[in-house]
């Protein structure tokens, strides 16, 4: 096991390089540049008229930012910063990358946790109980509602709950912008904690019914193989009970399936949802990426890419590791 540990804690190194060597050339095929976007935004605006003027603002933002460089150059710099845990300084505004992030993490954190436990909680016992009763109405029922919901675009999904119950068209109960009230910085926890319920209630519906429609099928799909197997029947014919056969021996060994997702789990509650936080004004990871996108903002791009990429290489190892404790068949050697 250490042996294994250590061989996979080795590969992580190469493998997140490449994938922070392929973002980085991505990133500088794309068209625009920090530079030029500066100048667009700030005072040299009015000056854009004056070729010469133009030319050496570009110059100095480049120079400001080390985008006279070599690519190579840039990229080697950029490494060398991250073994650091520096992932410099933001283009946009010059605020460092990292206090950036912690502003955006907890809240992208809250929504995640949320609506991972929501999914969860109701997916697994309904993939239970549909794989325990296959065929019957509330199989049935349950198979095309799922299959319904998943089929939904989220973007659509957030609209019509806005509509209903934002104050569009029906009820206004929720609100549809912002984590917070006016003043919530003041509240009590218990107040706190209601009126940040209420801001994010949207949010974690349309971050949960797609999620939960995937998981419960996937539940289903990995119970109806494991309850047909010769060592089920074998439990029943034991006189074991039922609730004994299902989740001691049948359950266990369908949660391989399930554990994969947990090497996606940890990446998901990092970067957060561009469109859900877009549309709800949540000001979380996946808004913060957005909006580094439109604006080049290199640093901030490259320091969520990593991230996301280590959590995920780290969420595979997990998984691995608890294959082998689920099933002791599985060497890791």
């Amino acid at each position: 096991m250490k042996a294994y540990l250590l061989k996979r804690l080795l590969q992580i190194i190469p493998t997140l390089l490449g994938i922070t060597f392929i973002t980085f050339v991505i990133i500088q095929l794309a068209p625009g540049n920090p530079a030029m976007l500066k100048l667009q935004m700030g005072k040299g605006q009015a000056e854009l008229g004056n070729k010469a003027f133009s030319e050496q603002i570009i110059q100095q933002t480049k120079e400001l930012y080390g985008l006279d460089k070599p690519l190579p150059v840039q990229y080697l710099l950029w490494v060398k910063r991250i073994f650091t845990l520096d992932f410099g300084f933001s283009y946009k505004d010059h605020r460092k990358v990292w206090e950036k992030i912690a502003e955006r993490l907890p809240i992208t954190i809250q929504l995640n946790i949320i609506s991972i436990f929501l999914v969860y909680l109701i997916a697994i016992p309904c993939g239970i109980y549909s794989s325990t009763h296959e065929g019957s109405f509330a199989d049935k029922v349950l198979t095309l509602g799922f299959f319904f919901l998943y089929s939904l675009p989220s973007f659509w999904v957030a609209v019509l709950l806005i509509m209903l119950f934002g104050g569009g068209d029906f009820w206004d109960i929720f609100p549809v912008y912002g984590i917070s009230s006016i003043g919530s910085e003041s509240m009590r926890v218990l107040p706190w904690l209601l009126d940040r319920m209420w801001h994010l209630a949207l949010p974690v519906v349309c971050l949960t019914y797609g999620g939960l429609a995937y998981l419960s099928r996937l539940t289903r799909a990995g119970m109806l193989e494991v309850i047909r197997e010769d060592y089920v029947r074998t439990a029943r014919a034991k006189g074991l009970s039922e609730r004994v056969v299902i989740f001691k021996h049948a359950f266990r060994n369908a949660l391989l399936p399930l554990v994969t997702l947990l090497a996606f789990l940890l990446p998901s509650m990092f970067g957060g949802s561009v469109i859900i936080e877009t549309i709800f004004s949540v000001p979380g990871m996946g808004q913060l990426g957005f909006e580094a996108v439109l604006s080049r903002d290199y640093p901030v791009i490259m320091a969520i890419t990593a991230i996301s990429a280590l959590l995920t290489l780290i969420g595979l190892l997990i998984s691995d590791i608890l294959y082998a404790a689920l099933d002791p068949r599985i060497k890791l050697e």
